[in-house]
């Protein structure tokens, strides 16, 4: 299995620090966001990753993280040109991820838990697995609609969420994601939306889901920036 760390977007909502450089290298206590997602893929046993990242901060990325040597991977680069969402994002690893399982992880997310097990049960499964966390306020999210332990709808960051379980950002696949990407139409937002592609799999029964059970934030915000900061000093201390 290989994993891709998706890392574009703007980071509007973290103005004016990221007019200085791209979000997912902001400090998250004593080291860049990055790191930490891609931590989480190591220590479930994935050492082969691609970061797909804006062509503004790519060569930011580049100076920073290399080859992945350092930090015991094998890194690969993909550069988005624009916002157009993150199916278009993960279709540009195509050709990295050629018959492999992948696991996808947004690039502003931290999470406690390790999912060494989950991807191992992966590696034997087929179709896709996205992970649930109860939150306060899912619309901010995409939200999981799960009836006798199955889900059976998402919607993204509806204003009337049917469930408080937010689909967090990791999501495992089989290789056919890609031909599934394709089919893809735009969202009115323009852009290619993972709960479009959810929505397939879900059309298929081949979707199923885990549970977050330790921490886990975004960082895209000031307020989930402090909270991730607060959480990862405790853990340091």
């Amino acid at each position: 299995m290989k994993g891709v760390i998706l890392a574009g977007g703007f980071g509007t909502r973290l103005q004016p620090l990221t007019l200085i450089t791209n979000k997912h290298l902001l400090p998250v206590y004593n080291k860049p966001m990055i790191l930490y997602p891609l931590e989480t893929l190591k220590k479930a046993g994935i050492n082969e990753i691609m970061i797909v990242c804006g062509k503004e901060h790519a060569g930011h990325f580049m100076s920073f993280l290399g080859s992945g040597k350092e930090y015991g991977v094998k890194l690969s680069y993909a550069l988005q040109h624009g916002a157009g969402g993150i199916a278009e994002a993960l279709g540009l690893a195509e050709d990295f991820a050629g018959q492999d399982k992948i696991a996808v992880i947004l690039g502003d997310n931290i999470f406690e838990d390790d999912f060494s097990e989950e991807f191992k049960a992966f590696q034997r499964g087929k179709g896709s697995v996205v992970f649930v966390k109860e939150v306060p306020d899912p619309e901010r999210f995409g939200v999981a609609e799960i009836i006798a332990g199955k889900i059976v709808g998402t919607e993204e960051k509806p204003k009337n969420p049917k469930s408080k379980l937010a689909i967090v950002g990791l999501y495992l696949y089989d290789p056919d994601v890609f031909e599934k990407i394709k089919k893809l139409s735009p969202s009115a937002r323009g852009e290619l939306e993972v709960t479009g592609l959810h929505n397939m799999y879900i059309a298929e029964g081949s979707l199923s889901h885990g549970t977050v059970k330790g921490f886990w934030s975004d960082a895209g915000t000031f307020d989930s920036l402090l909270k991730t900061t607060l959480w990862a000093s405790k853990r340091n201390a």
